[in-house]
């Protein structure tokens, strides 16, 4: 389960006035637009390692039927990318920034490149396109209530640290029963993060100016917490589904 840290620098929190859509509709599209990128890349990547016993190779320690060294890099590179985004957001150029999202998309896209071998290739795709459209639905549903959806996010967030935690103590467990139930769990909490984080985007989007610099990096971590927010639900999904190979 990736760690998805919705909060990063988006604290301020201001209700958009009408003479100011036009700002908040352009940052979404930015946002939106790096999101797409950025799953695009990872969907090609995956599927391009995932598929390819060679590649795989460079991956998996065959003889202890386990990860390679390059495997256990590739595992937890993503985390370490988000950390450098999130913490170096005011050091960082935006365009360090923007390079650095898409080697990540890159890197996660090899580290999801797994999956590939652990399920039916059919049941991905599905899953993939049941996650969009549960991920579009809330996204549309964020953008556009006019309820405030903050005690929402706020306790969204709580239940996300239990997840992790619950996570991390079933790696040595290793409960079916309880691998279940944090899926199920997860899936509900990315979906309603996902109205959450997009409502945040949006009132954050009327607060910046627009082509600035700040409101490009913004757009960077706003597509980042949304890249979380649907790869999360997709594997939440993908794990309820099942159909491991055997």
């Amino acid at each position: 389960m990736e760690n998805n840290n919705s909060n990063w620098n988006f604290n301020a929190v201001q209700q958009p006035q009408v003479g100011q859509q036009p700002i908040a509709k352009t940052f979404m599209a930015s946002v939106f637009s790096w999101m797409g990128i950025a799953l695009a890349i990872s969907a090609v990547t995956s599927y391009v390692f995932g598929t390819n016993e060679g590649y795989m190779s460079y991956l998996i320690n065959v003889e202890k039927g386990g990860l390679s060294a390059l495997g256990y890099v590739v595992m937890f590179a993503p985390l370490g990318f988000v950390l450098l985004m999130g913490l170096g957001f005011n050091r960082l150029s935006a365009s360090a920034l923007t390079g650095i999202f898409l080697l990540y998309s890159v890197i996660m896209g090899v580290s999801l490149s797994f999956i590939f071998m652990a399920y039916a290739h059919g049941l991905i795709f599905q899953v993939f396109f049941i996650s969009a459209a549960m991920f579009g639905t809330m996204a549309v549903l964020g953008y556009t209530t006019k309820t405030d959806l903050t005690k929402m996010g706020n306790i969204l967030m709580m239940a996300l640290i239990g997840i992790i935690i619950a996570s991390l103590v079933n790696m040595f467990m290793r409960s079916d029963g309880l691998g279940y139930a944090i899926s199920f769990i997860a899936v509900i909490v990315f979906t309603g993060l996902t109205a959450y984080d997009v409502q945040k985007l949006k009132n954050i989007g009327v607060t910046v100016e627009s082509g600035s610099e700040s409101a490009a990096k913004l757009s960077i971590l706003g597509a980042l917490t949304l890249y979380l927010d649907f790869i999360n639900l997709f594997l939440a999904l993908l794990r309820i589904f099942g159909g491991r190979r055997s």
